[in-house]
């Protein structure tokens, strides 16, 4: 059995909280490292997710690897679309339409 790691951006809109961290982090660019077992059959090649982390600044300002559970990354980004989307909608509801100007 090996491992192999996998790095991807990841864009939040809006500040976010992730998994158990209680901190709010800022909205900005996160980079995304993800390790995975891979194991390999006589007939087949498969992976099993080890590990998630995401690179952040901490406290101090230095980089750190915050260690997250893939599936609260993935809520987050959900969660941060929704809002995305929610934001849109309500600058459409605002705008005045073309008979009242």
């Amino acid at each position: 059995m090996s491992s192999s790691t996998t790095a991807s951006f990841v864009t939040f809109l809006y500040p976010f909280v992730i998994g158990e961290h209680k901190d709010a982090l800022p909205a900005g660019n996160y980079e995304v490292f993800a390790e995975d077992d891979v194991l390999e059959g006589s007939s087949f090649t498969a992976s099993r997710r080890i590990a998630t982390h995401l690179l952040v600044l901490g406290r101090n300002g230095d980089p750190e690897l915050l260690k997250v559970d893939h599936r609260d990354l993935e809520t987050a980004l959900m969660q941060d679309q929704l809002n995305s989307n929610n934001q849109k909608n309500s600058e459409a509801a605002l705008s005045p339409s073309k008979d009242q100007k």
